[in-house]
């Protein structure tokens, strides 16, 4: 009797090792695995739902335009139908300024709206129109918490890169510069406003941001491309 007492107690401590040291050791890999897994395929859909919500926004701008533009020709139409007052103008419908991509006025973007506009046309190269939509979202709501020192990088690049909007570029990134100094994107802002100073003619303050960058941040990117035009344009500014 003792002899089978002994073996039971024996052959239940063995089990039970197996039990702790190897099927829960297994379920607790298999946990982490799934986890792993779960973590992995979130962010995959978040960046899904990002990319969405930037076409949804564009394709609710393309459908608010159609109607814009429908309710306007179809307005026309029975204004210039009615003989006593052909030259009448429709005093609901905004007269759309064709230079303005935005024309918040018809359309009344929300700051979520407009950065996402913003950011998707930036992506796909169209400056133009992201400049626009970043320059709307910042002068009409700088107070926004959307309005971030990422916001502001992108809007200055954007401007910049339109070819034209040095001023708009400037203003963006000089805000950037001033208000977050700490920021990630702070010696690419401070790049970037030089160069658009110095295509405004503000030849002295980019040479003071190259002398800058000369001193203090010599082994970093910014620097390689300011060199590549400092004795040129040091040249020139002097002569």
């Amino acid at each position: 009797m003792k002899i089978f007492f002994v073996f039971s107690i024996l052959a239940f401590s063995y089990v039970f090792s197996l039990w702790k040291y190897g099927g829960m050791e297994k379920s607790v890999t298999a946990k982490w695995n799934g986890q792993y897994e779960y973590e992995k395929k979130a962010l995959s859909l978040a960046k899904e739902n990002r990319l969405l919500n930037a076409r949804l926004s564009d394709l609710q701008y393309k459908i608010s335009e159609l109607e814009s533009k429908n309710k306007f020709h179809t307005a026309q139409m029975k204004n210039e139908s009615e003989a006593t007052s052909p030259k009448r103008t429709i005093a609901s419908i905004p007269a759309t300024n064709t230079n303005d991509l935005v024309n918040y006025d018809i359309y009344k973007w929300t700051p979520e709206k407009l950065l996402a506009i913003g950011e998707k046309e930036l992506h796909f190269k169209n400056y133009e129109k992201s400049a626009q939509f970043y320059n709307e979202l910042i002068n009409r709501f700088p107070k926004n918490q959307v309005v971030s020192d990422r916001v502001l990088f992108g809007a200055g690049v954007a401007a910049f890169e339109t070819g034209k909007r040095y001023d708009w570029s400037e203003k963006h990134l000089d805000h950037l510069v001033k208000n977050y100094p700490k920021s990630e994107f702070y010696r690419g802002a401070k790049l970037w406003l030089a160069l658009a100073q110095y295509n405004q003619g503000d030849h002295q303050k980019f040479l003071a941001t190259v002398e800058e960058f000369r001193l203090k941040y010599r082994n970093t990117e910014e620097w390689k491309i300011l060199s590549r035009y400092y004795e040129d344009i040091n040249y020139k500014v002097k002569k």
